[in-house]
């Protein structure tokens, strides 16, 4: 009787966690690139994912895990990001996220101070959240 309870509890640990929500989808996100998991934050993105930054666009997860996942994660790691304001919004299958967020720390030997804004739109498949689509925006803070 201990070995099926042992096996049960184990693979409830082991499993992977779903996020309940679109907002915690993106957390899920924004925590695996500051912890440098490039795997985990990859696998909550979409592979047919567009990322708008700066007026460039990656089409796809592999584009985006090709050029820039790894900058982003190195970004993360340096700096703190808070969360100023945010709101979720879902209408069936579809959500949207938008975040205004403050960036400090130091990167590559100089000073961050960003104020930004994200949306995410995301879409349920199944009992989770998957990211189809970013917009990233920042400016210097003053």
């Amino acid at each position: 009787m201990r070995l099926p309870v042992l096996l049960f509890s184990l693979s409830i640990l082991s499993a992977p966690v779903l996020a309940a929500s679109p907002t915690e989808t993106l957390a899920q996100f924004h925590e695996a690139l500051a912890a440098g998991k490039s795997e985990q934050a990859s696998a909550l993105l979409s592979p047919g994912i567009q990322i708008y930054e700066s007026g460039y666009v990656e089409r796809s997860r592999d584009e985006y895990v090709g050029h820039h996942l790894k900058s982003d994660i190195e970004f993360a790691k340096a700096t703190k990001n808070k969360i100023l304001k945010q709101s979720e919004r879902v209408e069936g299958k579809l959500a949207v996220v938008m975040q205004e967020s403050e960036t400090t720390g130091t990167f590559k030997g100089k000073p961050v101070h960003l104020f930004g804004t994200e949306t995410a739109l995301l879409e349920q498949q199944g009992d989770s959240w998957v990211i189809v689509h970013i917009h990233w925006s920042s400016r210097k803070g003053k």
